[in-house]
């Protein structure tokens, strides 16, 4: 139970109507979700407007709206709180319904196209290999400590976040790493949490459905940094020319991590295998069992932050060269007649630019590369002939098939993919409406020594047609055809 004055504490309020000295022992954004007691938070929604449900939230028990329109007609047994934003005033309310759980360990968020889920996992692991207790809320899992939650979104609602972190707090954790998704900044998800670090991976083309342009996706990003208090660290990558922007206006302690340019944490690539990467990090060499360039940024970023959380250096090195690769991320293995599949969840271009590349720089040369990729659907469409140009570009073959195409026709957007593959690379392509078949086909077409790369859906585990999910592992796939 909590008194509602007490939760509104920090909230942008513009009136109220009724007492705010009262116990309600739930809050929700989700009129079906309303028990008896409860605070109700109408949000103006890209889809659904919350204000349209007050009426419904009061029947399912709500004692107190937070709006911000005031309905017509107020019930004098309710207590009606006017805001300026709702989504800001969840996500304050529910650190404060949960007593601020974010203040309890220490929290480090990370954000950029690329990079996220990987950068946020291998902190988690590293951490928990050097004996510390840990969170994690990524796109793959959430975990608190060792307990496993399902994810399904990049970045929870505010609710879920602050009782995911509370569960952490309660469990004994010191830390927890979070990705922290552009549609989560703007839709206000992480106000009201305390941050003891940022990390900034890269900023390349996508989303661009939802913020329309890339300064405003840049801009998003970037407002995560300014949101960062003087206590805590911003580390950003500063080979991506985005990297200074982040760092402007701050008010964290500014760091930078590269590969190229001169840095705080720099590494160098001395060895490049599918087996892993022999790097030099701050003139300390060691070996991981992650492949390629862009997972030498990965790894930077993860020394760099855990050096800027405390962590001893041989401590941190030690724990990193026993990290494996996060599911879906250039996860491979390679069958009993030499072929090497890999899975990864490059679903922008360039994601699946760095893959092909990586692959390419690797491969001795002889070998084919057979890549089966796709867009999803209602989602940037601008972006779908770019990943065809490149699959076509980096790859010996490729089939383009469905990805999930959600309530899009699969057909059409196959289409828009196959615009931009080149006239001279067209002979190199085929297209295969199902994405079993597709892969399929991938395997008979692949003979030994030869690689098979099918990009965009990763640790997925569905495929979305027309609002309806089935069940659907590429990787699982994969591996029955290539045992077979």
């Amino acid at each position: 139970m909590k008194l509602v004055k007490d939760i509104l504490y920090k909230v942008g309020v513009i009136s109220v109507n009724g007492t705010t000295n009262l116990q309600i022992n739930a809050v929700a954004f989700d009129s079906r979700q309303v028990k008896p007691n409860s605070l109700f938070v109408a949000q103006k929604g890209l889809v659904f407007d919350g204000h349209l449900f007050i009426e419904k939230a009061i029947e399912q028990g709500a004692t107190v709206i937070v709006c911000q329109t005031l309905p017509e007609n107020l019930n004098e047994d309710i207590t009606y709180v006017q805001v300026e934003n709702s989504d800001t005033a969840l996500a304050i309310i529910a650190s404060n319904f949960y007593d601020n759980p974010s203040s309890k360990l220490k929290l480090v968020g990370v954000t950029g196209t690329n990079g996220k889920t990987t950068i946020a996992s291998l902190l988690y692991t590293l951490f928990q290999k050097a004996g510390f207790s840990a969170g994690l809320l990524s796109t793959v899992k959430i975990l608190v400590d060792t307990i496993q939650y399902e994810a399904t979104h990049t970045t929870p609602n505010s609710l879920l976040i602050n009782k995911y972190l509370n569960e952490m707090v309660e469990a004994g954790c010191d830390y927890c790493f979070m990705e922290v998704s552009s549609h989560g900044i703007h839709q206000k998800r992480t106000e009201g949490l305390t941050f003891t670090g940022g990390v900034f991976t890269n900023l390349t083309h996508d989303h661009l459905d939802y913020h329309k342009t890339f300064k405003e996706y840049r801009d998003v990003k970037k407002s995560f940094f300014d949101m960062l208090p003087k206590t805590a660290f911003a580390l950003v990558n500063i080979d991506d020319k985005n990297g200074e922007v982040m760092l402007q206006n701050t008010k964290a302690k500014k760091y930078t991590y590269a590969l190229k340019t001169m840095a705080d944490y720099k590494t160098k690539i001395l060895e490049n295998q599918f087996s892993g990467l022999f790097l030099n990090i701050n003139s300390n060499e060691v070996w991981v069992k992650l492949t390629g360039s862009f997972n030498a940024y990965n790894v930077c970023a993860v020394y760099g932050t855990a050096d800027l959380l405390g962590l001893n250096t041989t401590e941190a090195l030690t724990a990193i060269s026993e990290l494996e690769s996060v599911s879906g991320r250039f996860q491979h293995f390679t069958s009993k007649e030499g072929i090497t599949a890999i899975i990864d969840y490059a679903h922008t271009p360039d994601a699946l630019k760095n893959v092909l590349e990586t692959i390419n720089d690797i491969r001795t040369g002889n070998e084919q590369v057979i890549t089966v990729v796709g867009c999803g659907g209602d989602r940037d469409k601008a972006k779908r002939p770019v990943m065809g140009r490149i699959a076509s570009q980096l790859s010996s073959q490729v089939i383009f098939t469905s990805d999930n195409p959600r309530s899009e026709d699969p057909q059409v957007i196959l289409n828009e993919v196959e615009q931009g593959v080149e006239a001279h690379h067209y002979k190199k392509t085929i297209s295969v409406l199902n994405r079993e078949q597709a892969i399929k086909t991938a395997t008979k077409l692949a003979k030994k020594g030869d690689i098979i790369l099918i990009a965009g859906k990763g640790h997925e585990t569905y495929q979305e047609i027309k609002g309806v999910r089935t069940h659907f592992d590429d990787f699982e796939i994969i591996t029955e055809l290539l045992k077979a």
